[in-house]
């Protein structure tokens, strides 16, 4: 019994302490939760090679994993302090306070931390040590009248006092909730949000894009189904009546844009390919979509840029980095600050409301989401986010191709079978692709075709499959006349090369 009281003690405590802790957050800034906040940490801190694993691991979900180891180490260290509260009042109060010294600790290292992020903590570590003060109380001894022998507080007081301790946690967290959903501001924002028709909308696509087999791709990604790989534990929220845009650092004339400022000038619509540099070989973190923007490149030379600056950094709104080359904007490609995706104002998740978009470029050189600032300077001058740990500065889109149908370990019947995926180079286009069954020599793939070459391309090969197990290989070649490599490379630290492989049965 006695350690199921220091159990409820523990959780209860933490419950609260969280509890309220949300709720204040929500009130006055989610990011500044403290779960969030220490999770933030933890992403920051990471090595590459656990990064690495998370992405390969999770995918997608890599955010929800940490958050859920973060949430069990939490339930963990309750139940000692619980325990530790049972034994010593002081060792409980002590380990409380160690925690809210993490928290707060990890909310000032916010870059656009301040003091009043610091309140969440605060507040759920002041009520929560008055929520284990009484439940530890309840869990304890009292004197007996007359007597020098201590007795236990009846089951019946300790557990209306716990259920106490776990109404007022799960009222806070909930009312937490509520308000955050009551308060999210980009959500407001972007239904209220209209994007003016294009000046220059996208050419119509050809109708041979696509290959029209079972399994491949789309060629235009729906939003819901666009890849997102970014470190925010929490979609930001932006309200684009407050949302400014500066431009500063080495430029005659600094600039700031209101939203509506970027909506009156001539908006543009392209389709572009955007790709993640964590994509292994073959792997999902690329997509399609028709973008609306406005061209970058007019808004640097407006600016004047001064001689030898050869990097342009902008940052979003919780703090991100990230630095382009300015050759790659200024060289005629349809570098973007786009605020539409597939013809309605970008998604939360995807940057509402303004990201940049550079086509050629891995996202983490040249896809800054929810953008709030652009600074020219060099390359010499400023280590973005993702160049202080390690990845190149640098980064254009390698040649790469993915067997997107059969699927691997996919069964077949013996006949013509048919083979078919995607192939990307941006800013090159491709020109061949080429399919190896076994070790066998290499047949070309027909290509769809190729309206850009900041676009991908399907591709079709029709094998006469005979039974047994296969290997089937994938390469392109880009309009260079590079062939990709066979050499296999880890994404780290400026994009994965190698070529795609399955394994198909014929029966």
């Amino acid at each position: 019994m006695t350690a199921a009281r220091g159990l409820v003690i523990g959780v209860l405590s933490a419950g609260v302490t969280l509890g309220v802790a949300h709720l204040v957050a929500a009130l006055v800034d989610p990011a500044a939760d403290p779960v969030l906040a220490v999770g933030s940490v933890a992403v920051d801190l990471a090595p590459q090679p656990v990064k690495a694993f998370a992405i390969r691991t999770f995918g997608t979900n890599d955010k929800i994993a940490l958050l859920v180891g973060v949430y069990t180490l939490l339930a963990l260290s309750a139940v000692l302090l619980g325990a530790a509260t049972l034994r010593r009042r002081r060792y409980g109060l002590a380990g409380l306070a160690a925690f809210a010294a993490v928290g707060v600790a990890a909310a000032l290292s916010r870059p656009t931390a301040t003091l009043v992020d610091v309140l969440p903590v605060l507040a759920g570590a002041g009520i929560g040590t008055a929520a284990m003060l009484v439940v530890a109380r309840a869990a304890g001894t009292v004197p007996v009248p007359g007597s020098d022998r201590p007795r236990l507080l009846n089951r019946r007081q300790f557990l209306a006092t716990a259920a106490g301790a776990a109404v007022t946690a799960g009222a806070t967290a909930t009312i937490g909730q509520a308000v955050g959903r009551r308060s999210a501001a980009g959500a407001r924002s972007r239904a209220a949000v209209r994007i003016p028709p294009p000046a220059r909308p996208a050419p119509p696509l050809p109708g041979g894009v696509a290959v029209g087999v079972d399994g491949v791709s789309a060629f235009l990604t729906p939003n819901r189904d666009f890849y997102r790989v970014d470190t925010a534990l929490t979609v930001p929220q932006v309200d684009v009546e407050t949302w400014r845009l500066t431009l500063a650092g080495a430029v005659e004339r600094p600039r700031t844009w209101t939203f509506d400022d970027l909506l009156a000038r001539d908006l543009v619509e392209r389709d572009i390919t955007l790709n993640c540099v964590s994509n292994e070989v073959g792997g999902p973190y690329i997509g399609t979509a028709r973008w609306t923007g406005v061209p970058l490149a007019p808004l640097l030379r407006e600016a004047g840029i001064r001689a030898g600056q050869n990097q342009l950094v902008s940052r979003s709104v919780e703090g991100m980095t990230i630095g382009t080359p300015l050759e790659a904007i200024l060289d005629g490609r349809d570098a973007l600050l786009a605020v539409a995706m597939n013809g309605e104002p970008l998604p939360l998740e995807h940057g509402f409301p303004v990201r940049m978009l550079v086509p050629g470029l891995y996202g983490y050189v040249g896809a800054c989401k929810w953008l709030t600032s652009m600074r020219v300077t060099t390359f010499d001058g400023f280590d973005p986010y993702w160049v202080q740990r390690g990845w190149a500065a640098e980064a254009p889109v390698k040649t790469a191709s993915r067997i997107d149908t059969p699927k691997p370990f996919a069964q077949r019947r013996v006949g013509p079978v048919m083979i078919a995926g995607v192939a990307w180079a941006q800013r090159r286009g491709i020109t061949a692709v080429e399919v190896q069954i076994d070790d066998g020599p290499w047949r070309q793939a027909r290509l769809a075709d190729g309206p850009s070459p900041d676009l991908w391309r399907q591709w079709t090969y029709r094998w006469d499959a005979t039974s047994g197990s296969h290997t089937v290989r994938v390469r392109a070649t880009d309009a260079t006349g590079a062939t990709q490599t066979d050499e296999r490379a880890a994404p780290f630290p400026d994009g994965a090369t190698g070529w795609h492989s399955t394994t198909v049965t014929i029966t």
